[in-house]
């Protein structure tokens, strides 16, 4: 192997497993998250579907046409399948996913809302989890393709909006920070006379009053919240007494579970959607949304959400629960019964589950504290298992094998317990391809000592492997240890294929 290995290269042979075509329908891409239909990846989609016209069986794609296909988007798939997206082990997370929603499923209470006559057409047995990371991996569970309105968990939302178009100090000149300790529909302001937070009714007409909303984003379900609004309208003639905007209707705007999450994951990723790129939302703004979810989103059940699940979140009277785990993901859970403060038992279930198996609680990560499972980490068990796995690759000369650990962010230089690489072993073993391989593309250092001080020079001579001897010996003259020498081989690696 020589230094003129490209990254559509690695990216091809950790895809294919040491076969020469790979299937188009290649499960290996979900497995990091990505989907086909993701807008970052519409070109390399739409060259596939040409490409594979042309092809024999319409089907599979040797190395020359798949390195045509990703080339537009070599930089992103690169990231996925070296694993460097937010969660690593996209595939060990979302089982546990699963399992989380099918406990929930179980449960039975509460009572789906008919005081506005579209919510109660809605099943009780509907329950949905859908996800967004921050880097754009996504995974849904349940019914997440049925449509419902998000009503107050667009509150968040539309206060975002109010601050990116204004300003922090321009909303809030019209709405107060703190909690309301008072129901969220009533028809009460603070001492100031404004609403007490932009999660109350009175703090959501607002909020409307202040930005513009397009007429196609609205469901049906506004009929049914015009005819059942009685309050809402008090509460908008009473802001109206004290020279407030007029308002408009938002709770009835219609999502599915699975756009919803996205919503919910461009709040966790600083106000850029993850799946296109695009800045929606200032920092600013997404800051003051998050803050205000944490201490208002949940009704009169915010103290308890927030002191035992510990994220920002937003629920609704439809059954939505929009939760934020900043910098990671955005959730959106979905079920239509609701417990008596009118948060969706199964939704309320699921969070504290999520929590109380991953480490995701605001303070989880004090010092001292009991350590939680950290999906945004590979775990010890899976670190000895890379090494073995590597100097296994090396001990039987399975180029294809290394190509795969060099892509998915495996140091190459990692050691066992006898601080041996895999240089030492395909050195010892006089497989050259290998020793090139570790070499040219992967940069590692060709003069490693394990714990007796030999390196692999010594192995190759031990054993008499004269021609990585040779090959050993022309890397080490050329060898320049300050060059690069503080950055791990993957970084190296990186560095010399873009």
């Amino acid at each position: 192997m020589t230094s003129d290995i490209i990254l559509e290269d690695l990216l091809f042979y950790t895809v294919a497993e040491g076969q020469e075509k790979i299937p188009a329908h290649n499960q290996a891409l979900k497995a990091t998250g990505l989907r086909s239909g993701d807008p970052r990846l519409k070109e390399c989609m739409e060259i596939l579907k040409e490409t594979l016209k042309k092809t024999p069986d319409g089907v599979t794609l040797d190395r020359h046409l798949f390195k045509k296909c990703v080339q537009s988007n070599i930089v992103l798939l690169t990231q996925a399948f070296r694993k460097k997206f937010v969660i690593p082990d996209f595939q060990s997370f979302t089982s546990h996913i699963d399992q989380l929603y099918e406990k929930a499923k179980n449960l039975s209470g509460g009572q789906v809302a008919d005081y506005i006559p579209q919510l109660a057409k809605f099943s009780p047995d509907l329950w949905a989890v859908s996800l967004c990371t921050v880097d754009g991996q996504r995974h849904t569970v349940g019914d997440t393709k049925v449509p419902f309105c998000l009503q107050s968990c667009v509150k968040p939302l539309k206060y975002a909006v109010a601050v990116h178009d204004h300003s922090t100090e321009y909303v809030h000149s019209f709405i107060g920070k703190e909690p309301s300790g008072l129901r969220f529909n009533k028809l009460f302001l603070n001492e100031d006379d404004k609403p007490h937070n932009p999660m109350v009714n009175a703090g959501a007409i607002v909020c409307t009053s202040l930005i513009q909303v397009k007429a196609e984003s609205i469901c049906e379900g506004f009929q049914s919240e015009r005819e059942s609004g009685d309050r809402n309208f008090a509460i908008g003639y009473y802001l109206k007494e004290k020279k407030f905007l007029q308002l408009i209707f938002l709770c009835a705007i219609e999502v599915t579970c699975e756009s919803a999450s996205v919503m919910a994951a461009t709040l966790a990723n600083g106000g850029i959607c993850p799946i296109t790129g695009e800045r929606v939302l200032s920092p600013e703004a997404v800051r003051n949304t998050l803050s205000l979810m944490h201490s208002c989103g949940m009704y009169d059940f915010s103290g308890q959400f927030a002191f035992h699940v510990g994220l920002p979140s937003k629920s609704g009277v439809a059954g939505g629960i929009l939760l934020v785990v900043p910098n990671v993901m955005g959730i959106m859970c979905w079920s239509p019964p609701l417990d008596k403060l009118g948060n969706s038992v199964r939704g309320i279930q699921f969070c504290t589950d999520l929590v109380e198996l991953f480490n995701f609680h605001n303070y989880d990560n004090l010092r001292h504290f009991a350590k939680k499972h950290d999906p945004r980490r590979e775990g010890g068990d899976q670190r000895v298992k890379s090494v073995i796995n590597l100097l296994f690759a090396a001990y039987t000369g399975d180029v294809s094998a290394l190509r795969r650990f060099a892509l998915s962010s495996m140091d190459m230089e990692q050691r066992d317990y006898d601080s041996r690489t895999a240089l030492h072993v395909a050195a010892a073993e006089g497989h050259l391809e290998v020793v090139r391989f570790l070499l040219d593309a992967c940069k590692v250092n060709p003069v490693p000592k394990d714990r007796w001080g030999n390196t692999p020079l010594d192995e190759a001579v031990q054993f008499g492997h004269h021609d990585v001897v040779a090959a050993l010996q022309q890397y080490q003259e050329n060898y320049n240890p300050a060059d690069g020498s503080d950055k791990t081989s993957n970084e190296k690696n990186l560095d010399s294929l873009l």
